[in-house]
């Protein structure tokens, strides 16, 4: 579907690279002024670059604030900043679980919190939070990660629910195991990169890994005026991995 974002402008949190620089990128060919949200300000993608630190409200609120100023109006959140965690339930300290759950989860609620004053009052408002097909599907290895996805994903439905009435859309996107330069150092750290990358291809039914590019026009989508009647749904982009249970090949 043909989106169009021309006059509107949206934050992208984790838009330096992977799948945030890919968001940025789309929005900003269909006509949106993107302003990225990162650690990096090395950011192609944007209009405008802001040091964001989303497990701190004061980068946070400062970063809007810039928006503001220099846009003069707020459209679309795509919250996307995130880390990975591995292990098993015992394999993270609390204080892991801890920092871990303050970007992936309280950091949406910190930028969308800062944001909500200006979303009112656009004529087109959305949030868009990245979720994970670990959110739904018992992945090993991924507790901690599982979790922090999971709390997205509700997360998104009670902001949905809350912020109706405002004309504000919030829905989600869960990805699967995506091409992504997270992923890249995750396959460099195994013992065999060449067949962990296999197995990961193989556990996705479309048997490849999923491109960012395809994540973010998922992202799109959702962002769009087209999709004025979709709000507190999740948006799989997973190969089919969270619903379909195919024969093994051969």
């Amino acid at each position: 579907m043909a989106t169009d974002f021309t006059g509107l402008v949206a934050i992208v949190t984790g838009g330096a690279s992977g799948i945030g620089a890919a968001v940025a990128r789309r929005l900003r060919a269909d006509g949106a002024r993107v302003a990225v949200f990162d650690l990096s300000t090395d950011a192609p993608a944007a209009d405008l670059a802001v040091r964001v630190d989303v497990s701190d409200d004061v980068t946070v609120v400062a970063g809007v604030r810039s928006v503001i100023d220099e846009f003069g109006r707020l459209d679309i959140v795509v919250n996307n900043a995130g880390i990975g965690a591995q292990g098993d339930v015992t394999a993270n300290s609390d204080a892991e679980w801890q920092r871990v759950l303050d970007i992936n989860v309280i950091g949406m609620a910190r930028v969308s919190r800062a944001a909500l004053p200006y979303l009112r009052t656009s004529p087109a408002a959305a949030i868009v939070n990245t979720a994970s097909v670990a959110a739904t599907a018992g992945l090993p290895q991924r507790a901690l990660y599982s979790a922090s996805k999971g709390a997205v994903l509700a997360l998104t439905r009670a902001m949905a629910a809350d912020h109706l009435a405002d004309g504000i859309r919030v829905n989600a996107v869960s990805p699967g195991t995506a091409d992504t330069p997270w992923v890249g150092r995750l396959l460099a750290s195994a013992a065999d990169p060449a067949a962990e990358r296999a197995a990961l291809e193989a556990r996705q039914p479309h048997g490849r890994l999923v491109s960012a590019e395809e994540i973010a026009d998922a992202v799109a989508y959702l962002a769009s005026p087209a999709a004025g009647s979709t709000t507190g749904t999740a948006l799989e982009v997973d190969g089919g991995m969270a619903g379909l249970r195919l024969r093994p090949r051969g």
